[in-house]
């Protein structure tokens, strides 16, 4: 029997031909184009990425659907509950993209608070006239406190990078379990939100966007954070009000914001171009050949052996 593969486009690395080769035929279309739409029909399995939201309409359309593979860990862009009911497995790519998520935040991190933007403007204009005492003056992070909102992979590996500087990484207790989280390289504490604002120099988000988290980060939370405090979010958008976050930078508020998400990506809202202190870069997280190639290897072989057994 044929099995027919869509997805909205290639992917990194030889694993999707691979899986086309073994469970024919393979058609790649863009998402919501018309050739996309005509496939539905007769696709047992749809590869999409997380900027293709897929709608039960969209299930209804394909019938014949076994499986969904999402080229992302989260899954919040698809059908949960209409997958369940039908029996369609949802095939995700978690684990492989932990390092260079956790790199990528750290790296935002370190050109936030040492000013790299700042300083390599300068270098470059032509006006450098040497070394000088109060010269781009950044932010140092030893013995300074670094909240983490997300006890998985990632916010683990996060806070190996941070304990690394000299930072004393906390973990925001959403379950409120009480118990220390160990991230590998030392034990840290879990603190309730209200707890682990005011002593976090560094609030990194490494959680889902889920029911609970949406919007979580309001203006009166924010203002819990001290004076100077730097965010990062490498996690979702829509779980920080980015206006509030916006107007807190021109007030001086907060030292520095990093971003590799954003709420209605890939749409950014306007006045992030225009606010100061910030690292703006186009949802990279997992961006490093080896990552995405095992992402790639791993949503396949998830896909496969929904099908009909692994790719050999």
């Amino acid at each position: 029997m044929t099995i027919r593969i869509l997805s909205t486009s290639p992917l990194v690395g030889p694993a999707l031909q691979n899986l086309g080769a073994r469970f024919p035929e393979l058609t790649i279309a863009p998402f919501r184009s018309i050739a996309w739409k005509m496939s539905l029909a007769n696709a047992e399995a749809l590869v999409g990425l997380l900027s293709e939201p897929l709608s039960e309409t969209d299930l209804d359309l394909a019938p014949k659907l076994r499986v969904i593979g999402t080229y992302s860990v989260g899954v919040n862009h698809l059908p949960v509950e209409a997958c369940e009911k039908r029996g369609i497995t949802i095939v995700n790519t978690p684990g492989v993209l932990t390092d260079a998520t956790a790199d990528l935040a750290l790296s935002m991190l370190l050109a936030l608070t040492r000013r790299l933007k700042d300083g390599e403007a300068l270098a470059r204009s032509g006006h450098w006239k040497g070394w000088a005492p109060d010269q781009v003056l950044g932010t140092g992070l030893a013995r300074k406190v670094c909240g983490i909102m997300g006890t998985g992979p990632i916010g683990k590996a996060f806070a190996r990078r941070v304990f690394a500087l000299g930072m004393r990484p906390v973990f925001w207790d959403r379950e409120n379990k009480g118990t220390p989280v160990d991230f590998g390289a030392g034990i840290a504490r879990r603190m309730p939100l209200a707890d682990l604002l005011p002593i976090s120099t560094v609030l990194s988000l490494h959680c889902p966007l889920t029911a609970e988290t949406r919007g979580l980060l309001t203006r009166p939370m924010l203002d819990l954070l001290p004076k100077g405090a730097f965010i990062i979010n490498t996690a979702r958008g829509g779980i920080l009000d980015e206006e509030a976050v916006v107007h807190m930078l021109h007030q001086g508020l907060l030292g520095g914001v990093g971003l590799d998400v954003y709420e209605g990506e890939p749409n950014i809202n306007q006045a992030w171009f225009r606010a100061p202190r910030t690292v703006l870069l186009p949802h990279l997280g997992s961006a490093t050949q080896e990552t995405r190639e095992a992402m790639a290897e791993l949503l396949c072989d998830g896909i496969a052996a929904t099908l009909g057994g692994k790719l050999g």
